[in-house]
């Protein structure tokens, strides 16, 4: 039978393992983390977070971000972002779920391609894709440059700015490099509508 001296001796070795476990996971681990994310990502590690030109923040690069009307219809005196199965509530990311050979799924593209292509006074063979199919998040923060400078001649005159001016905006804020290698060029619609307010209020 073990003495009374064992286990005082095997729970101090439990305790002396317990503060060396909290010290390395629980301290020293997660402070490695947080450094290494700040010197080769702060602009990721600390949220992605978008500033107005007041150096405020205003958004996440990685969430969408609407201007939205009372009935949940985006403003139109902004820049769109893709249409979303969960009317872009981070709190209930998802998809529609419908596969693309039901009915209801091919209304709804219908009906947001007539919608797009007279809020912009083009024809509905103009409308790329992404202006009428949701992502799988409901959140996609970017749309393609086609769709971007779609918009473009609404935003301009919805805040008197020229044309050219606002065609500058999307291009500079423009994907490119590694980026756009993975995928194809687009445009952070939180970025561009903070772009245009910083325009705008000139």
């Amino acid at each position: 039978m073990k003495t009374l001296t064992g286990y005082v001796r095997q729970a101090a070795t439990a305790l002396r393992f317990l503060v060396l476990a909290t010290v390395v996971l629980g301290v020293a681990y997660p402070l490695a983390v947080f450094g290494a994310g700040q010197l080769t990502a702060p602009f990721q590690a600390n949220g992605s977070v978008i500033h107005d030109a007041e150096g405020r923040p205003a958004a996440s690069a990685l969430l969408a971000q609407v201007a939205a009307t009372a009935d949940g219809v985006q403003d139109p005196g902004w820049f769109h972002a893709r249409p979303s199965a969960v009317g872009w509530d981070a709190a209930t990311s998802s998809a529609s779920n419908l596969g693309p050979n039901e009915q209801e799924l091919q209304d709804a593209v219908t009906a947001n391609r007539n919608a797009v292509a007279a809020g912009e006074d083009v024809a509905p063979s103009q409308v790329p894709a992404d202006a009428v199919t949701a992502s799988g998040s409901g959140l996609d923060p970017e749309i393609s440059v086609d769709y971007a400078m779609l918009q473009v001649p609404r935003v301009a005159r919805a805040h008197g700015l020229p044309e050219g001016s606002v065609r500058s905006m999307v291009e500079a804020r423009t994907s490119s490099g590694v980026v756009a290698f993975l995928g194809q060029p687009s445009v952070n619609v939180a970025a561009l509508n903070l772009g245009v307010a910083a325009a705008g209020s000139k």
